[in-house]
């Protein structure tokens, strides 16, 4: 079985608010004989930093991929908005040499350059391209086949698609054909594409409360009894403020949000207190009950 190795790049949000998708990703991809390098002295990715310097983002972002190049390793990101922006500034960066000179000029003083060597995947990419559906399923041992999941990929995996390239904005499937892997049934249901939030909470928390509303109450209605996420502030939507939605519009939902990876890792047989599962504020004991997982 030939060896995958990234440089897996975690990014701010991960670490400090969604640590369980790290846990559980790490934990999964140990078990497809994916070898991950941790990216010595990171930087935030510079999506956050866009709309007020598009000029340092662009340093943020390449500094990061220069630190890669100097380990000669393509970067793996579990974040969708880290991976689009890396990707996003990689692209530019290599198509526009004045461009590059200008953000090189700041990266020598951390003698660093960017010279466009390497590539930059989010997960769910390096499991369809670089270890397969195949891999995957042969190491499935439980399937879930009593589950049925809805998949939420959320803006950044497939968004802008000219630097991104991997998935169709309007009709994504890497996620839907990731989850029937496993053998979850994943139910199709209104509003798929539909944003999380996340992007205008701190500006009016109505809005983004109402659209995870209109979201769960769609997936309640399609008969699905989790939400499946690939994306950490889609997960926070879900799960965090699943809560704050249910006392602002009086209402109960219910229904768990897992982070993909721990999905595959149930279906891999890996034991729930190796994934995370204890972070999760909607309690997921009722289909760990289900699938004879148990409650950490």
């Amino acid at each position: 079985m030939s060896e995958i190795k990234y440089m897996i790049f975690l990014g701010c949000v991960i670490p400090y608010r969604v640590s369980s998708f790290e846990v559980s990703a790490r934990r999964v991809l140990r078990n497809l004989n994916v070898d991950l390098v941790e990216m010595p002295e990171f930087n935030c990715c510079g999506l956050p930093l866009e709309p007020i310097s598009h000029e340092l983002m662009l340093i943020l972002s390449a500094r990061n991929i220069a630190v890669a190049e100097r380990e000669g390793l393509n970067i793996m990101a579990l974040c969708p908005g880290c991976a689009s922006t890396l990707k996003k500034v990689n692209k530019i960066l290599r198509e526009n040499k004045g461009l590059r000179e200008e953000v090189n000029k700041h990266l020598r003083e951390s003698n660093l350059e960017f010279r466009g060597t390497i590539d930059v995947k989010h997960l769910s990419q390096v499991l369809i391209e670089d270890v397969g559906l195949d891999r995957i399923k042969k190491a499935v041992v439980k399937p879930l086949k009593s589950l049925r999941v809805a998949e939420h990929s959320g803006c950044h995996l497939s968004r802008p698609r000219k630097y991104i390239g991997f998935e169709d904005p309007e009709n994504p499937t890497v996620l839907r054909r990731l989850i029937e892997v496993t053998g979850a049934k994943c139910v199709e249901y209104m509003g798929e594409t539909e944003c999380c939030g996340a992007t205008v909470a701190g500006i009016n928390d109505k809005i983004s409360l109402s659209l995870v509303r209109e979201k769960l109450s769609n997936i309640i209605e399609a008969g699905a009894e989790a939400l499946i996420t690939i994306c950490p502030s889609c997960h926070l939507m879900y799960d965090a403020n699943q809560i704050r939605a249910e006392r602002m519009f009086n209402e109960k939902y219910g229904i768990p949000v897992l982070h993909y990876t721990q999905l595959l890792g149930l279906a891999m047989g890996v034991p729930p207190a190796e994934l995370g599962f204890d972070e999760l504020r909607v309690s997921p004991e009722k289909i760990l009950g289900k699938i004879g997982g148990g409650f950490p």
